[in-house]
């Protein structure tokens, strides 16, 4: 995950040096920020189901390949730029599979019986953490590499490729935690359970069965090791019969806490996104890109030969600050269920009014304020988004929905070209300021349906 954000955030650092070195002009330097998305989303649709069907590793490890050529791409475009189209696209294919699949990985290595110890919710923080760690990272690095390194559009990128083999040796010991068919790996000690399993905890014998949901399923007997399920309480239908019954009960404020009683409908996960992630899931990179791909070319024109480095500094504070806020979301999301995308979408709109005025002023200083607190706002909505996915996806959809919800917010990537093109007949400021608009749409929107819910934490209804 971590060199998945580092690919995706090396080039953006790089954009003025593109400038006066091939000197590739704004337009085709948003252009080639924005290509990115093209291979990312089928990366992403393409890569959570075969991740479901084949397995989370080969998926991984197919896109940390391609994330690599994609380096070398870029690497050779420093003196042939035709290759840089080619390259900004297969990182987003790699970088789409690598999300989609990763994602999913890490909320399994996150649950039992890989993890026993972590706190409801550590694998959307851990995804999003790992994410951003590589976004803040990748760019600082690129840009000081670029600023001081001989041959800077070839040397910026040996950082990824280094990075890249080190998370494939790390990686290869780690266990596949699903199997052909979108079951998940993990199998009792006692015997098998019937349907498919998910990462959980049972007692043999007893009662209740713990789902990666977080509901309870009625076992009706264990005779042989076998567990049968009869009915379910929120969350999955099985999940694997064990001869430990020392797993803790979910918390009432637990991210994974029963969806309804036994008798009511459980509501379908898609009704459930489709209402309240997918209209924040753009918003999580809109923040970040107009941060990274367009404030620093509209402030930087008073620092001379620092331009570079200025825009590295401002892509590790970007990510940094939504690595910071990770606090900050998990209190929100105890509080109540929309509650960290209020706060994000907020965040957002105050960050869009500060970068209107950074620009308007030509205020380096204030677009890195502005960066700060669009980054708080990415990194709100993404914790948001990744809590809410691992929630409502089963367990044999789990890498397909975070697929969708990551092909979403990437749509934003779009966002400075977007920019770029209108402001050939607005100015930058105005079209930042206009941007407003939508978010705070957004923000009414989300409010209206999660207090028409309802929806706390812990008691997730229907909607």
């Amino acid at each position: 995950m971590t060199a998945s954000g580092w690919s995706a955030n090396q080039f953006s650092a790089l954009l003025g040096a593109y400038h006066s070195g091939p000197g590739l002009t704004a337009a085709t330097t948003s252009a080639l920020f924005g290509v990115y998305v093209l291979g990312l989303i089928p990366g992403l649709l393409l890569g959570g189901p075969l991740a479901d069907r084949r397995g989370r590793r080969p998926v991984v490890f197919t896109a940390l390949a391609i994330s690599a050529l994609a380096t070398v791409l870029l690497m050779a475009g420093a003196t042939a730029t035709g290759l840089l189209w080619p390259g900004r696209l297969l990182t987003g294919i790699g970088a789409g599979a690598l999300l989609s699949a990763g994602s999913a990985w890490i909320k399994e290595l996150s649950s039992p019986p890989y993890d026993t110890v972590s706190a409801a919710g550590a694998a959307a923080r851990r995804s999003g953490l790992f994410l951003s760690a590589g976004f803040a990272t990748g760019g600082l690095a690129a840009a000081l590499t670029a600023q001081w390194a001989p041959a800077p559009l070839i040397t910026a990128y040996l950082p990824h490729l280094a990075l890249s083999a080190a998370a494939a040796f790390l990686a290869a010991r780690t266990p596949e935690t699903a199997i052909p068919g979108g079951q998940l790996a993990a199998t009792t000690t006692a015997g098998r359970t019937t349907g498919a399993t998910s990462a959980g905890s049972a007692t043999a014998g007893s009662a209740t069965v713990g789902s990666a949901m977080g509901g309870q399923v009625t076992v009706a007997a264990t005779t042989g090791g076998q567990v049968t399920v009869v009915a379910t309480t929120g969350g999955c239908a099985t999940a694997p019969s064990s001869t430990d019954d020392s797993a803790p009960a979910p918390s009432p404020t637990d991210d994974f806490a029963p969806a309804a009683p036994a008798h009511a409908a459980a509501p379908a996960p898609g009704t459930a996104f489709r209402r309240l992630v997918a209209p924040v899931a753009p918003w999580v990179f809109v923040a970040p890109s107009i941060a990274l791909g367009t404030l620093p070319g509209l402030v930087d024109t008073g620092l001379t030969r620092w331009q570079t480095v200025y825009a590295g500094i401002v892509t590790a504070v970007t990510p940094g600050t939504g690595l910071l806020v990770a606090p900050l979301a998990r209190r929100l999301a105890a509080r109540h269920r929309i509650a960290t995308a209020v706060a994000g979408l907020a965040a957002v709109i105050l960050g869009l009014l500060l970068a209107a005025f950074a620009v308007a002023r030509i205020r380096p200083d204030a677009a890195l304020l502005a960066a700060a607190v669009l980054g708080a706002g990415y990194g709100l909505c993404v914790a948001y988004g990744l809590t809410e996915v691992a929630a409502l996806a089963p367990p044999d959809r789990l890498a397909r929905l975070t697929a969708r919800f990551w092909a979403l917010c990437y749509l934003g990537f779009c966002t400075p070209y977007a920019i770029t093109l209108l402001t050939g007949w607005f100015a930058p400021a105005t079209v930042l300021l206009a941007a407003v608009v939508p978010a705070a749409a957004t923000l009414a929107l989300i409010a209206h349906r999660g207090t028409r819910s309802g929806t706390r934490s812990g008691t997730r209804r229907p909607v």
